[in-house]
């Protein structure tokens, strides 16, 4: 549809603050979208230093120049915009933002790989990332996230690649890459993220048992310290190509899905 707005003026809510949803948020932001975040109270992310759901522990969070804080009110969703952040608000539902905002854009950013209540209905345009919906139906776009060859194109029927449960492979390593704790328990690190690590290092304990790395590298991703984990869960990630940097920077695949959303905000907007 043709929007008489600006594509400055148009406002964008984005469901999940994690590391796939600041990207694209990173992204829109740097494309001057009116853009507010809805988050859990307790965020779960790995890739914590692209996150912007740190905010929610830490006040504020900034990745790659952007700055996200956390706000107690839709009040200050507005002086948020005026003063150059994105803000965050705690909406587990996105309900309560979604009413009050209206938003021309609503994007289910949570890659909880199936549709948490989010309705076709919710604004002018509706983008589902990954598998879990379906264009046409529940949203009007879906975004596609498995890594290869259609990672990030716009998909206007039908649904993205389903869940493999295999991660995405980088450096020859996939599901070596990750850090699972092996019981229930606190977690607590005993490295930080963008520490080198060699294969066979104790990273973190839950209680007393260690969480080992599988491979070297460097850690790209660790949860925060004093989560309460379930046995299996994913609470860290090593980079095997070494490189500290892509610990603190949005990776290849967070902007295709950025660049992705973009698309889809302009081809609906302006067709």
């Amino acid at each position: 549809m043709k929007s008489n707005k600006k594509m400055s003026e148009i406002i964008v809510l984005i469901r999940g603050a994690g590391e796939m949803a600041s990207g694209v948020a990173h992204r829109l932001h740097q494309s001057h979208f009116k853009l507010c975040m809805t988050e859990v109270s307790y965020p779960l992310a790995v890739r914590r230093e692209v996150s912007f759901c740190e905010a929610v522990y830490e006040g504020e969070k900034e990745v790659e120049g952007v700055r996200a804080k956390l706000v107690p009110g839709h009040k200050e969703i507005e002086s948020g915009w005026k003063e150059g952040y994105i803000p965050i608000l705690i909406d587990p539902e996105s309900k309560r933002t979604r009413d009050f905002l209206k938003p021309d854009v609503l994007i289910d950013a949570i890659m909880a790989k199936k549709n948490l209540g989010t309705r076709i209905d919710d604004a002018t345009l509706v983008i589902g990332l990954g598998p879990g919906f379906t264009a046409g139906n529940d949203v009007h776009i879906v975004i596609e996230t498995n890594r290869g060859h259609s990672l990030g194109k716009m998909i206007l029927n039908g649904t993205a690649e389903p869940d493999t449960g295999i991660p995405g492979e980088v450096g020859g390593y996939t599901v070596e890459r990750l850090l699972r704790t092996m019981k229930k328990g606190i977690f607590r690190p005993q490295k930080t993220i963008g520490e080198k690590v060699t294969r066979g290092s104790v990273v973190a304990v839950v209680d007393d048992y260690p969480v080992i790395s599988q491979i070297s590298g460097v850690i790209r991703g660790l949860l925060r310290e004093g989560i309460e984990v379930k046995k299996g869960m994913k609470v860290g990630d090593i980079d095997p190509r070494g490189k500290r940097e892509h610990c603190f920077t949005i990776s290849e695949k967070a902007r295709a899905i950025g660049g992705g959303v973009l698309e889809a905000i302009l081809y609906w907007f302006n067709k």
